[in-house]
């Protein structure tokens, strides 16, 4: 049994979610947002780095897996989630676990068939396929989808290995 943590970086809110995946599929641990509030960039971040290394020890994954950077329309936002992201594979490092990323896109398609999925289609598929009692809050789904997807290509790549 593989654990894995999936990250929603940003840099107010940061999704984590945790599922353990194998041959038979894959199972619900935890979620949740780690939320940063709204004081200087600078503070928010060093809490991010604080919490992740807490999620990390607590939960002890053996693979992390992570959104990749996307072309944004808004300069200074793609400017301070690349720093959220920084922050959260910084604490990663720290922690000596694999890190794995994957394009929005490929999540989407991964998690819901469609590399156009809405942010609703994703909460409702990542309910689904984990057996959550409710919908997960909007963050937290996004980063257990992106721990789903390296599921799923993790378990790809060994067929193709092992092939």
């Amino acid at each position: 049994m593989t654990r894995i943590l999936g990250i929603d970086p940003g840099s107010r809110i940061t999704g984590f979610g945790i599922i353990e995946a194998d041959e038979r599929g894959v199972s619900y641990v935890a979620s949740g947002c780690i939320r940063l509030g709204d004081g200087e960039l600078g503070g928010r971040l060093r809490e991010l780095f604080i919490s992740m290394g807490e999620l990390l020890t607590r939960y002890t994954p053996n693979e992390v897996a992570i959104e990749r950077v996307f072309m944004h329309s808004n300069v200074a936002t793609a400017l301070k989630l690349g720093q959220a992201r920084g922050v959260a594979l910084c604490a990663v490092a720290m922690h000596m676990h694999p890190v794995f990323e994957y394009s929005p896109n490929e999540v989407k398609k991964a998690v819901a068939g469609q590399g156009r999925a809405t942010k609703e289609q994703i909460q409702m598929m990542t309910q689904i396929r984990l057996k959550l009692a409710g919908l997960p809050q909007v963050d937290a789904a996004d980063a257990l989808a992106i721990a789903m997807c390296h599921a799923q290509m993790r378990a790809w790549r060994n067929k193709v290995g092992a092939a």
